[in-house]
């Protein structure tokens, strides 16, 4: 679940604590319960890993995906039972410790992967592939708590995957101007095409009224896409229930700014910061309360 890339978003989410680069995952939180900080912790920093070799300072295409493949047959080796080698040592001697304590599913870690080397090969061009982007690099993090949690039921899972894809897609339309300086792009072409729009027309930057509607279009599919995976809140026990609540209203809290901007994410990216944190807790309570109200009036 979001929470930062390379940096770029380390105040989206101001209860998280101190996560400053891999943009969806909720680590470390005071609310996370201290036997999960362990496996979470380990999945975090092979998450954050991958994307820094994906993403991180001057490398080839090529060379990342060499170093991306080489991961993964790491991974496979530790899944296989093999002893971590010497490169990634920090990373997955923690994590074949918690794959051992917590069977965590090596398809979803595979996933992310996935993700990762698309993000050195391919920029989304359509609807359909954003989404299965959203699959494979937000929706296993959600995933991956819930087996956690001993959750498997598949409408909660697919209330993750709802909150976890429209986590991932605020974070395209805020980071607009930051990605589009990068030559990178991820609104589907042919949202771009019924707003008249080329991609060139992002890419160069361009804020023009109907790019202002293209974004308020796509934050609105967003909003509503983490409103119909909320539910979920309701579902998580204690201290869970109340960190996804926090992380919703900080996706919903970075929609509500994109729209007083005026959309204009092309120009200017907002933010959160800490004088938003009382707004966030209070939305938090309002989830909480109204679940409650909610359970009270199904009784017979």
């Amino acid at each position: 679940m979001n929470i930062s890339r390379s940096g770029d978003n380390a105040q989206s989410f101001p209860l998280i604590m101190s996560i400053d680069h891999y943009e969806n995952f909720p680590v470390a939180s005071v609310l996370c319960p201290p036997a999960l900080r362990p496996p979470i912790t380990a999945i975090y920093w092979f998450a954050r890993t991958a994307d820094d070799l994906a993403d991180e300072g001057d490398a080839t295409p090529a060379t990342r995906l060499a170093d991306l493949q080489a991961y993964r047959a790491e991974l496979l080796a530790v899944a296989g039972g093999q002893a971590p080698g010497a490169r990634w040592a920090q990373v997955f001697k923690p994590l074949k410790r918690e794959m051992d304590s917590f069977a965590l599913p090596v398809p979803l870690l595979l996933d992310l992967l996935s993700a990762f080397e698309q993000d050195v090969t391919q920029q989304l061009r359509t609807v359909g592939v954003a989404l299965r982007y959203c699959q494979r690099s937000a929706n296993p993090v959600g995933r991956l708590l819930l087996h956690l949690y001993g959750i498997s039921d598949p409408a909660r899972l697919q209330e993750s995957d709802d909150i976890c894809s429209a986590l991932q897609l605020a974070n395209f339309w805020q980071d607009l101007s930051v990605d589009t300086a990068r030559g990178r792009l991820y609104i589907p072409d042919e949202d771009c095409a019924r707003h008249g729009l080329s991609p060139h027309t992002l890419l160069s930057a361009e804020d023009t009224p109907a790019t202002r509607a293209l974004v308020a279009e796509l934050v609105d599919w967003t909003r509503g896409l983490m409103q119909r995976g909320s539910p979920l809140v309701h579902a998580l026990p204690g201290r869970a229930g109340w960190e996804l609540r926090l992380v919703v209203q900080g996706g919903l809290a970075i929609l509500d700014k994109t729209s007083r901007l005026d959309h204009a994410t092309l120009r200017t990216r907002p933010t959160l910061a800490w004088h938003d944190v009382p707004r966030l807790a209070w939305r938090a309570w309002r989830m909480h309360d109204k679940g409650r109200a909610s359970l009270q009036n199904a009784r017979p």
